[in-house]
Order: structure tokens, then C-alpha cells, then sequence
């Protein structure tokens, strides 16, 4: 054989290695490349909650009565001492000779439990005297020593009980006394048919209204909620987050709140996190343990037009900072034994390599060692991807 065929058979031979070598060789990988930066990291807590006024004043009723219709509505500013609520006393029930015999008797009866009373304070009176005089006489005898410390003890501690049951008998006297007086007033009232005036029910601060709770008139109870009163501009956020994470937040670490779309997000502090949990249903039904952090806005909210009580807000609660940190996004992270491994991108390959990652947020991760500013890793590695496969930037 010529060497001229020799060497084009030998061409022709590397050729069709060549291409068998290709032909059997992987594909590229297809893989979404981030860059290593630096920067600032930041560990958070995200969680949503609502706004709350910080004081909030419900106005009640005190006293039963029939209230006339409230004119003030929601968001009405007030001044301290306003007149707010107006109450006037219930109509009498018909008078008839049963009704008027009940109340002649309970005034009697009143009578006689005070004149009871009288009597039982006189008693109880007499015996604190002789107690007294005991006593002193038991003193005397001590001090000549003709009787023990213990009998006068005993002596000063039956005075101290007479004393005290005194104080008793005249409180009983003037519970007495003021049923008594309350008989009477009924007794006179359904005789007279006098309905009395009205009772003016007053604003405890200076603030606007937030919920008109009893609007229409009508009879209103002892103790019945009226209105509810508050600086609405005065508020705060409340946060509820899992108890796992609330233990990494201490009061006075930054946070920042979201109020929604067009409104930058507002700086705040935390000020409170409260000793207590509860339990909450999540969404997807698992009961988890909560705990409520309250956190101050650090920015006046000139800003803000329609911030109120009970609005929605995001909160994200800053719990650990780094101003010069190595990042990476948390996807490019996964486990490699009992550490943490990253895919490098080098030359149009995939080369795994061990990182110590140290922190970690939702978005971020910060690196101690393993990476550099600049180089590429690959995020959300698929199962195919093998330490020195090629890869496809996506």
C-alpha cells in the first residue's frame, strides 16, 4: 500500500474516532448561572400582621338607661370632656297597689336591717371595751410579773379582734344605710312619676372616634360598650411570628414594614416581644405555636394618607446584619455530606466544591470559604449534574 493511502486511511480512522467519541459523550447540561457577590446580608424574620392605636378608649354606659341616638360617626375628631353619648333614665314600669306594697316593704325591711345593724355595732362596741380593759389590766399584772407574756399576748390579741370586728359592724352598718336609701329612692320615684334629667356621658381624651359600637337609640345596660375612642394616627404593628423564630428577636433591632403596592416600605423597631404564645391554624391546617412582636414605627407617617387601625402590613424583622459578606442565592446551596457543597462554573464545566455557609435568609446565603466575588454557580442543580459535566448557561 502507497503511503499516500496509508495516511489518508489513517485520517479517515481518527475521524471516525473522533466522531464516536462525540457521538457517546453527554450532552451539555442546561443550568441557570448566578454570580458570587459582596455586599450586605441580612437574616431576617418575614411575617404579616396588622396595625393596632396604641391606646385605645371604649366608652361604656355608667348607668342603665334609655341612650338617644349617637350623632358622631367613625373618624370624627373629639376633645377631652365632649359630650358623646346622652342617656336618659328607662320610663317607670305602671304603678299599681302590688308594686307600690313590694317597695313599702323593702324600705321596711331596710329599716329593720339597719336598725340591726345599729344594734350589733352597740354590741360589738361594748365588747371592744371590755377587751380594752382587760388588756390594760393584763399589762399591769405583767409588769409586776405576776402573769406570763403569753396571757398577755392572748390579752393583745383579743383587743386587736374586737377591733377589727368593729371595723366589720360598720361597714355592715353602712351597707345597711345605703340599701336603705336606694329603697327609699325607688319608693319615691314610682310615687312621684318624676323621670329625672338626663346624664351626660363624656370623651376620657382627645383623639377621634374609631367604631360607633351602639349608634341607634335605644335601652342600654350598666356597663354597655358606646363608642370606641383613639388617636388613629398613633399606632403600631403587630406582628405574629412562630415561636421558633421569636426567640432569635430581641426589642430594638431594625425592621421594615410594607404597607402595599406604591407606598415605600416604612422603618420601625421592635419594642415588645410578648411572653406569651398561642396557638394558630395555618392554611394548610397545622396548628402552630405564635408569638405577637410589637414593633414602633421609626418615621413619622406624614407619608401615609389612609394608615389606620387594623390595617394588613408586612413586616420583615432584622436579626442579623453583615456589611462586607460573600453571597450567594440560597438555591445553589445543597448538602454534601454533613456540609454544604456548591457547582462552580469553570470552563464550561461543573465543578463541585465544599463551602462553609454560615447564615442564611430566604433569598441569600452568606459564605465564610469556598468562593470568590465574581465566579458563577449554579442554581437549583438538577439530579443529572455531576462534578465535571458540562453545562449550558441558560
Amino acid at each position: 500500500m502507497r503511503l499516500r493511502n496509508k495516511i489518508a486511511l489513517g485520517v479517515s480512522l481518527a475521524a471516525v474516532a473522533a466522531l464516536a467519541v462525540w457521538a457517546l459523550q453527554a450532552p451539555p447540561v442546561s443550568a441557570e448561572l448566578a454570580e458570587v457577590k459582596r455586599g450586605v446580608f441580612e437574616q431576617t424574620v418575614s411575617d404579616d400582621g396588622k396595625t393596632r392605636v396604641r391606646e385605645r378608649y371604649t366608652v361604656h354606659a355608667p348607668l342603665a338607661g334609655r341612650l338617644e341616638r349617637i350623632r358622631l360617626k367613625a373618624g370624627d375628631p373629639v376633645e377631652r370632656g365632649q359630650v358623646v353619648a346622652l342617656l336618659a333614665p328607662v320610663a317607670p314600669a305602671l304603678l299599681d297597689a302590688r308594686t307600690v306594697r313590694e317597695l313599702r316593704a323593702r324600705v321596711g325591711a331596710a329599716e329593720a336591717q339597719q336598725l340591726r345593724a345599729r344594734a350589733e355595732v352597740a354590741r360589738i362596741l361594748a365588747q371592744r371595751d371590755q377587751a380594752k380593759a382587760d388588756f390594760d389590766r393584763q399589762v399591769k399584772l405583767f409588769k409586776d410579773g405576776f402573769i406570763s407574756a403569753t396571757a398577755r399576748e392572748q390579752a393583745e390579741l383579743a383587743l386587736r379582734t374586737a377591733e377589727r370586728t368593729v371595723e366589720a359592724a360598720r361597714f355592715a352598718e353602712d351597707a345597711t344605710g345605703h340599701e336603705l336609701n336606694q329603697a327609699r329612692a325607688a319608693l319615691a320615684r314610682y310615687q312621684s312619676g318624676d323621670a329625672g334629667a338626663n346624664w351626660e356621658v363624656t370623651s376620657p381624651v382627645k383623639g377621634s372616634v374609631l367604631k360607633v359600637i351602639q349608634e341607634s337609640e335605644g335601652a342600654v345596660a350598666l356597663g354597655a360598650a358606646l363608642l370606641e375612642l383613639a388617636d388613629a394616627r398613633s399606632v403600631e404593628a403587630v406582628v405574629d411570628v412562630l415561636s421558633q423564630e421569636s426567640v432569635a428577636i430581641r426589642p430594638g433591632m431594625p425592621a421594615r414594614i410594607e404597607l402595599g403596592r406604591g407606598v415605600a416600605p416604612l422603618a420601625a423597631r421592635v419594642r415588645l416581644v410578648e411572653p406569651a404564645g398561642f396557638t394558630k391554624i395555618s392554611a394548610l391546617g397545622v396548628e402552630e405555636q405564635r408569638v405577637n412582636v410589637v414593633l414602633d414605627f421609626a418615621e413619622p407617617l406624614d407619608k401615609v394618607q389612609t394608615l389606620g387601625d387594623g390595617f394588613r402590613v408586612d413586616a420583615t424583622i432584622v436579626t442579623h446584619r453583615v456589611a462586607d459578606a460573600i453571597k450567594v442565592p440560597v438555591g445553589a446551596l445543597f448538602r454534601d455530606g454533613e456540609g454544604w457543597a456548591v457547582f462552580v462554573a469553570d470552563g464550561g464545566r461543573a465543578v463541585k466544591r465544599a463551602v462553609t455557609a454560615t447564615q442564611r435568609n430566604g433569598a441569600e446565603a452568606m459564605v465564610e470559604a469556598g468562593l470568590k466575588p465574581g465566579e458563577h454557580v449554579v442554581i437549583y442543580p438538577p439530579d443529572s449534574l455531576r462534578d465535571g459535566s458540562r453545562i449550558r448557561a441558560r
